[in-house]
C-alpha cells in the first residue's frame, strides 16, 4: 500500500515538476490537530496510489519550505497541478473535504 512521502526542504522543487496532483499536509509533532488528520492523509495516499502525490513537510524540520508558502498555522494542505498552489485547506477535516479537493484536480 502506498504511503505519503516525507517532503524536505530539499526534494520540495523536484516533487513539484510531476504531472500528477499533488497534496502536500504540512504538520508538526507537538500538533494535536495533526495527529487527527495524519492517518486521514495516510488512508488517502494508500488509495489514490499512483493517480496523485500525498506527501508531508515536517514544519519544524523544513521551515524554508513552510515560509515560502506562507504557513502560519497548522495542519496546513496545499493541493498543487503542475507546480502551482490551486487550493487550499487549514486545519483538521472530514476526509471527504480532502477527496473532494484532490479529485477536482484529477
Amino acid at each position: 500500500m502506498a504511503k505519503a512521502i516525507e517532503i524536505n526542504d530539499a526534494n520540495f522543487e523536484e516533487i513539484l515538476k510531476g504531472d500528477k496532483p499533488i497534496l502536500v499536509d504540512f504538520w508538526a509533532e507537538w500538533c494535536g490537530p495533526c495527529k487527527m488528520i495524519g492517518p486521514v492523509v495516510e488512508e488517502i495516499a494508500g488509495e489514490y496510489g499512483d493517480k496523485a502525490i500525498i506527501g508531508k513537510v515536517d514544519v519544524d524540520a523544513n521551515p524554508n519550505t513552510a515560509a515560502k508558502f506562507g504557513i502560519r498555522s497548522i495542519p496546513t494542505l496545499l493541493f498543487f497541478k503542475n507546480g502551482e498552489v490551486v487550493d487550499k485547506q487549514i486545519g483538521a477535516v472530514p476526509k471527504n473535504v480532502l477527496t473532494q479537493k484532490l479529485d477536482a484536480q484529477l
